[in-house]
Protein backbone atom coordinates (compact mmCIF):
# COMPACT_ATOMS: atom_id res chain seq x y z
CA UNK A 1 0.00 0.00 0.00
CA UNK A 2 0.87 3.49 -0.64
CA UNK A 3 0.28 6.48 1.57
CA UNK A 4 0.03 9.02 -0.85
CA UNK A 5 -3.12 8.31 -1.92
CA UNK A 6 -6.42 8.60 -0.05
CA UNK A 7 -9.82 7.16 -0.90
CA UNK A 8 -13.14 6.85 0.42
CA UNK A 9 -16.84 5.76 -0.41
CA UNK A 10 -19.36 9.06 -1.18
CA UNK A 11 -22.43 7.68 0.22
CA UNK A 12 -24.24 10.98 1.11
CA UNK A 13 -24.65 12.10 -1.85
CA UNK A 14 -26.84 10.38 -5.01
CA UNK A 15 -27.14 10.85 -8.46
CA UNK A 16 -29.83 11.99 -10.92
CA UNK A 17 -30.10 10.79 -14.89
CA UNK A 18 -31.19 13.15 -17.18
CA UNK A 19 -32.16 11.05 -20.99
CA UNK A 20 -33.82 12.52 -24.19
CA UNK A 21 -33.13 14.48 -27.17
CA UNK A 22 -34.57 17.56 -24.79
CA UNK A 23 -32.27 17.39 -21.86
CA UNK A 24 -29.65 20.24 -22.67
CA UNK A 25 -32.31 22.84 -22.91
CA UNK A 26 -34.61 22.03 -20.35
CA UNK A 27 -31.97 21.51 -17.86
CA UNK A 28 -30.63 25.27 -19.25
CA UNK A 29 -33.73 26.85 -18.71
CA UNK A 30 -33.73 25.26 -14.97
CA UNK A 31 -29.79 25.85 -13.98
CA UNK A 32 -27.79 28.63 -12.80
CA UNK A 33 -24.59 27.56 -15.11
CA UNK A 34 -24.42 27.21 -19.06
CA UNK A 35 -25.59 23.73 -19.43
CA UNK A 36 -25.23 23.62 -22.98
CA UNK A 37 -21.38 24.50 -23.00
CA UNK A 38 -21.54 20.80 -21.30
CA UNK A 39 -19.89 18.28 -23.01
CA UNK A 40 -19.38 14.82 -22.10
CA UNK A 41 -15.34 15.84 -21.82
CA UNK A 42 -15.95 18.24 -19.21
CA UNK A 43 -17.88 18.35 -15.61
CA UNK A 44 -19.48 22.08 -14.20
CA UNK A 45 -20.48 23.23 -10.81
CA UNK A 46 -24.89 24.38 -11.05
CA UNK A 47 -27.60 25.28 -8.59
CA UNK A 48 -31.22 25.22 -8.64
CA UNK A 49 -32.95 28.44 -7.45
CA UNK A 50 -36.65 29.02 -6.45
CA UNK A 51 -38.18 31.92 -8.68
CA UNK A 52 -36.48 34.29 -5.66
CA UNK A 53 -33.58 33.73 -6.61
CA UNK A 54 -32.86 31.42 -3.65
CA UNK A 55 -30.69 27.95 -3.89
CA UNK A 56 -32.40 24.70 -3.67
CA UNK A 57 -29.79 22.69 -4.39
CA UNK A 58 -26.14 22.75 -5.33
CA UNK A 59 -24.86 20.19 -7.77
CA UNK A 60 -22.15 18.73 -10.19
CA UNK A 61 -23.42 17.89 -13.54
CA UNK A 62 -21.52 16.05 -16.49
CA UNK A 63 -22.48 13.71 -19.36
CA UNK A 64 -22.30 10.18 -20.36
CA UNK A 65 -23.22 8.11 -22.94
CA UNK A 66 -26.48 11.32 -24.23
CA UNK A 67 -27.22 11.42 -20.50
CA UNK A 68 -26.73 14.50 -18.12
CA UNK A 69 -26.09 13.57 -14.67
CA UNK A 70 -26.49 15.54 -11.43
CA UNK A 71 -25.03 14.62 -8.10
CA UNK A 72 -25.89 16.75 -5.19
CA UNK A 73 -27.15 15.37 -1.26
CA UNK A 74 -28.47 12.12 -1.56
CA UNK A 75 -31.25 13.85 0.76
CA UNK A 76 -32.16 16.56 -1.62
CA UNK A 77 -32.36 13.98 -4.85
CA UNK A 78 -36.14 13.01 -4.91
CA UNK A 79 -37.53 16.29 -3.60
CA UNK A 80 -35.34 17.86 -6.81
CA UNK A 81 -36.17 15.36 -9.60
CA UNK A 82 -40.07 15.92 -8.36
CA UNK A 83 -39.53 19.36 -8.65
CA UNK A 84 -37.77 19.70 -11.80
CA UNK A 85 -40.19 17.17 -13.70
CA UNK A 86 -43.49 19.08 -12.75
CA UNK A 87 -41.64 21.47 -15.49
CA UNK A 88 -40.57 19.09 -17.89
CA UNK A 89 -44.20 19.09 -19.81
CA UNK A 90 -44.00 18.41 -23.49
CA UNK A 91 -39.79 18.34 -23.69
CA UNK A 92 -38.65 14.92 -24.10
CA UNK A 93 -36.80 14.11 -21.08
CA UNK A 94 -36.87 11.61 -18.45
CA UNK A 95 -35.53 11.81 -14.71
CA UNK A 96 -34.86 9.07 -12.32
CA UNK A 97 -33.27 8.98 -9.09
CA UNK A 98 -30.00 6.24 -9.97
CA UNK A 99 -28.27 6.80 -6.66
CA UNK A 100 -29.17 3.22 -5.64
CA UNK A 101 -27.94 2.15 -9.04
CA UNK A 102 -24.30 4.17 -9.32
CA UNK A 103 -21.96 4.01 -7.13
CA UNK A 104 -19.46 7.14 -6.07
CA UNK A 105 -15.77 7.00 -4.78
CA UNK A 106 -13.34 9.95 -4.71
CA UNK A 107 -9.72 10.18 -4.74
CA UNK A 108 -6.60 12.32 -3.83
CA UNK A 109 -2.99 12.22 -3.23
CA UNK A 110 0.24 12.28 -4.86
CA UNK A 111 -0.66 8.91 -6.76
CA UNK A 112 -4.38 9.19 -7.36
CA UNK A 113 -3.85 10.20 -10.91
CA UNK A 114 -2.08 7.24 -11.66
CA UNK A 115 -4.50 5.03 -9.88
CA UNK A 116 -7.41 6.42 -11.61
CA UNK A 117 -5.60 5.85 -14.83
CA UNK A 118 -6.16 2.74 -14.69
CA UNK A 119 -10.39 2.88 -14.40
CA UNK A 120 -10.06 5.12 -17.55
CA UNK A 121 -7.30 4.36 -19.37
CA UNK A 122 -6.25 8.48 -18.63
CA UNK A 123 -6.53 10.78 -16.11
CA UNK A 124 -8.12 13.56 -16.46
CA UNK A 125 -5.80 16.24 -17.13
CA UNK A 126 -7.55 19.48 -16.30
CA UNK A 127 -9.57 20.54 -13.24
CA UNK A 128 -13.76 19.64 -14.82
CA UNK A 129 -12.24 17.53 -17.58
CA UNK A 130 -14.01 13.76 -17.22
CA UNK A 131 -12.52 10.38 -19.00
CA UNK A 132 -15.24 7.65 -19.71
CA UNK A 133 -14.08 4.14 -20.58
CA UNK A 134 -16.63 1.04 -20.15
CA UNK A 135 -18.87 1.65 -17.05
CA UNK A 136 -16.40 3.81 -15.61
CA UNK A 137 -16.40 7.74 -15.51
CA UNK A 138 -13.33 10.06 -13.67
CA UNK A 139 -13.44 13.46 -13.46
CA UNK A 140 -11.01 15.81 -12.08
CA UNK A 141 -11.81 18.73 -9.54
CA UNK A 142 -10.47 20.68 -7.10
CA UNK A 143 -7.79 20.34 -4.99
CA UNK A 144 -6.38 18.09 -6.93
CA UNK A 145 -8.70 15.24 -6.76
CA UNK A 146 -10.86 12.90 -8.43
CA UNK A 147 -14.55 11.42 -8.55
CA UNK A 148 -15.43 8.03 -9.92
CA UNK A 149 -18.72 7.43 -10.74
CA UNK A 150 -19.89 3.80 -12.16
CA UNK A 151 -22.42 1.41 -11.94
CA UNK A 152 -23.08 -0.25 -8.26
CA UNK A 153 -22.04 -3.77 -10.29
CA UNK A 154 -18.78 -1.91 -10.62
CA UNK A 155 -18.29 -1.29 -7.00
CA UNK A 156 -16.18 -4.57 -5.62
CA UNK A 157 -13.58 -4.43 -8.98
CA UNK A 158 -12.82 -0.56 -7.93
CA UNK A 159 -13.05 -0.79 -4.37
CA UNK A 160 -10.83 -3.81 -4.52
CA UNK A 161 -8.50 -1.81 -7.08
CA UNK A 162 -8.22 0.73 -4.44
CA UNK A 163 -7.63 -0.80 -1.47
CA UNK A 164 -4.86 -2.59 -2.93
CA UNK A 165 -3.33 1.24 -3.05
CA UNK A 166 -3.97 2.62 -0.01
CA UNK A 167 -6.39 1.70 2.86
CA UNK A 168 -9.59 3.87 2.81
CA UNK A 169 -10.31 6.58 4.91
CA UNK A 170 -13.62 8.13 6.27
CA UNK A 171 -16.18 9.19 4.08
CA UNK A 172 -15.81 13.23 5.70
CA UNK A 173 -12.31 13.01 3.22
CA UNK A 174 -14.76 14.46 0.46
CA UNK A 175 -16.90 16.92 2.19
CA UNK A 176 -13.40 18.32 3.82
CA UNK A 177 -11.88 18.63 0.23
CA UNK A 178 -14.95 20.53 -0.69
CA UNK A 179 -14.33 22.93 1.98
CA UNK A 180 -10.83 23.39 1.29
CA UNK A 181 -12.02 24.03 -2.35
CA UNK A 182 -14.88 26.27 -1.65
CA UNK A 183 -17.13 24.42 -3.07
CA UNK A 184 -20.81 25.22 -1.29
CA UNK A 185 -23.25 22.61 -0.68
CA UNK A 186 -26.80 23.07 -0.05
CA UNK A 187 -29.09 20.58 2.34
CA UNK A 188 -32.51 20.48 3.28
CA UNK A 189 -31.79 22.67 6.37
CA UNK A 190 -30.16 25.49 4.26
CA UNK A 191 -32.61 25.38 1.53
CA UNK A 192 -33.59 28.98 -0.04
CA UNK A 193 -31.14 30.59 2.45
CA UNK A 194 -28.59 31.53 0.23
CA UNK A 195 -28.17 33.35 -3.36
CA UNK A 196 -25.93 31.72 -5.77
CA UNK A 197 -23.55 34.88 -5.84
CA UNK A 198 -23.57 34.50 -1.30
CA UNK A 199 -22.31 31.30 -2.24
CA UNK A 200 -19.43 32.24 -4.33
CA UNK A 201 -20.68 30.34 -7.47
CA UNK A 202 -19.59 33.68 -9.36
CA UNK A 203 -16.02 32.23 -8.29
CA UNK A 204 -16.68 28.45 -9.47
CA UNK A 205 -17.96 28.77 -12.66
CA UNK A 206 -21.52 27.62 -11.27
CA UNK A 207 -23.61 30.60 -12.87
CA UNK A 208 -24.00 31.95 -16.17
CA UNK A 209 -24.45 36.17 -16.86
CA UNK A 210 -24.72 35.57 -20.42
CA UNK A 211 -27.66 33.11 -20.83
CA UNK A 212 -31.26 32.63 -21.17
CA UNK A 213 -33.81 32.95 -17.99
CA UNK A 214 -34.02 30.29 -15.50
CA UNK A 215 -36.02 30.33 -12.57
CA UNK A 216 -34.80 33.19 -10.25
CA UNK A 217 -32.72 34.34 -12.81
CA UNK A 218 -33.58 38.39 -12.75
CA UNK A 219 -33.02 38.24 -9.39
CA UNK A 220 -29.31 36.59 -9.74
CA UNK A 221 -28.56 38.93 -12.67
CA UNK A 222 -30.11 42.30 -10.57
CA UNK A 223 -27.71 41.44 -7.27
CA UNK A 224 -24.85 40.53 -10.17
CA UNK A 225 -25.39 44.10 -11.86
CA UNK A 226 -26.19 46.67 -9.28
CA UNK A 227 -23.54 46.75 -6.60
CA UNK A 228 -21.35 44.80 -3.88
CA UNK A 229 -23.08 42.16 -2.07
CA UNK A 230 -23.17 42.16 1.68
CA UNK A 231 -22.87 38.61 2.34
CA UNK A 232 -20.03 36.19 1.33
CA UNK A 233 -18.41 32.74 1.88
CA UNK A 234 -15.72 32.17 3.91
CA UNK A 235 -13.84 29.18 5.03
CA UNK A 236 -12.93 29.06 8.66
CA UNK A 237 -11.81 27.11 11.42
CA UNK A 238 -14.24 26.72 14.45
CA UNK A 239 -12.43 25.30 17.88
CA UNK A 240 -15.86 24.03 19.91
CA UNK A 241 -16.67 20.79 21.54
CA UNK A 242 -20.04 20.57 19.80
CA UNK A 243 -19.94 19.70 16.60
CA UNK A 244 -21.17 22.44 14.12
CA UNK A 245 -24.10 21.72 11.54
CA UNK A 246 -25.03 23.61 8.44
CA UNK A 247 -28.11 26.32 8.93
CA UNK A 248 -26.44 27.09 12.72
CA UNK A 249 -26.43 30.82 12.79
CA UNK A 250 -23.75 33.55 13.02
CA UNK A 251 -23.50 36.29 15.11
CA UNK A 252 -21.15 39.65 15.05
CA UNK A 253 -21.09 42.49 17.54
CA UNK A 254 -22.42 45.15 14.41
CA UNK A 255 -25.82 42.96 14.66
CA UNK A 256 -25.85 42.29 17.97
CA UNK A 257 -28.26 39.53 19.20
CA UNK A 258 -29.72 39.36 15.92
CA UNK A 259 -28.29 36.66 13.07
CA UNK A 260 -25.89 37.68 10.90
CA UNK A 261 -24.99 34.53 8.95
CA UNK A 262 -25.03 31.13 8.74
CA UNK A 263 -23.11 28.10 8.20
CA UNK A 264 -23.22 26.86 5.02
CA UNK A 265 -21.10 23.26 5.47
CA UNK A 266 -19.11 21.66 8.33
CA UNK A 267 -16.74 18.91 9.11
CA UNK A 268 -14.96 17.77 12.15
CA UNK A 269 -10.86 18.49 11.36
CA UNK A 270 -9.60 16.67 14.53
CA UNK A 271 -10.61 16.99 18.29
CA UNK A 272 -12.34 19.73 19.07
CA UNK A 273 -11.78 21.58 16.30
CA UNK A 274 -13.95 21.82 12.67
CA UNK A 275 -13.33 23.29 9.19
CA UNK A 276 -16.59 25.36 7.92
CA UNK A 277 -17.89 27.15 4.72
CA UNK A 278 -19.94 30.00 6.62
CA UNK A 279 -21.86 32.67 4.98
CA UNK A 280 -20.92 36.21 7.10
CA UNK A 281 -21.32 39.78 6.37
CA UNK A 282 -18.42 40.92 4.22
CA UNK A 283 -17.50 44.12 6.70
CA UNK A 284 -17.17 41.46 9.37
CA UNK A 285 -14.40 39.32 7.66
CA UNK A 286 -11.34 41.58 7.84
CA UNK A 287 -12.99 42.32 11.73
CA UNK A 288 -12.60 38.80 12.44
CA UNK A 289 -15.67 39.04 15.26
CA UNK A 290 -18.20 36.42 13.92
CA UNK A 291 -19.09 33.73 16.58
CA UNK A 292 -21.21 30.74 15.91
CA UNK A 293 -24.28 30.19 17.89
CA UNK A 294 -24.27 32.92 20.03
CA UNK A 295 -22.59 36.49 20.02
CA UNK A 296 -20.44 35.35 22.37
CA UNK A 297 -20.12 31.86 21.14
CA UNK A 298 -16.73 30.36 19.50
CA UNK A 299 -14.65 32.67 17.28
CA UNK A 300 -14.62 31.84 13.91
CA UNK A 301 -10.71 31.84 12.26
CA UNK A 302 -10.98 32.82 8.92
CA UNK A 303 -8.94 30.96 6.72
CA UNK A 304 -8.01 31.36 3.15
CA UNK A 305 -9.94 30.19 -0.35
CA UNK A 306 -8.06 28.77 -3.30
CA UNK A 307 -10.10 31.83 -5.35
CA UNK A 308 -9.89 35.64 -4.45
CA UNK A 309 -13.24 36.46 -3.73
CA UNK A 310 -13.93 40.35 -4.69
Amino acid sequence: MTVDINWCKIAASGLLRFDGPDTQAFLQGQLTSNVQALTAARSQYSGYCTAKGRLLACMLLWQRDGATYMMLPRELCEPVRKRLSMYILRARVKAADVSAEQILFGVTGAGAASLVSTFAGIAPAAVHDVVHSDNVSVLALPMRRYLIAAPASEAGRIEAALSTASAGTSETLWPALDIAAGIPSVVAATQEQFVPQTVNFDFIGAVSFDKGCYPGQEIVARTHYLGKLKQRMVRAHLVANEAPAAGDKLYCAAFGDQASGMIVSAVRADAGSHEVLAVIQTSSIEKADVHWKSPHGPLLQIALLPYIVT
